[in-house]
């Protein structure tokens, strides 16, 4: 039996939209960069309804990214903030 491309094409999923992801970034994390992800997130299905389904698989490529990103800036951004905390005290500054 062959497989027609008709047939390959009712096979494709939507890829998933990282909504979860997105929301938690902005939540837990870094908020601009999540707000970004989520903006990404939400046109997924939309792009993939609308038979884009390439724009589709890179919003969620990039919804990913954004919230990917925003996690990284938020850990970067409490690692400063410790080391300039130590440093205060070891010089014997209080905040």
């Amino acid at each position: 039996m062959e497989i027609t491309e008709n047939t390959k094409q009712s096979q494709e999923f939507c890829p998933e939209n990282n909504l979860v992801w997105a929301i938690l970034c902005t939540v837990l994390c870094c908020m601009p960069l999540g707000i970004v992800s989520i903006v990404k997130a939400c046109s997924v299905n939309g792009l993939w309804a609308q038979g884009r389904k390439q724009e589709a698989r890179e919003a969620a490529r990039s919804a990913r990214n954004w919230a990917i990103w925003g996690a990284v800036a938020s850990l970067v951004c409490v690692i400063i903030y410790c080391i300039v905390v130590g440093i205060a005290a070891l010089a014997g500054a209080s905040f």
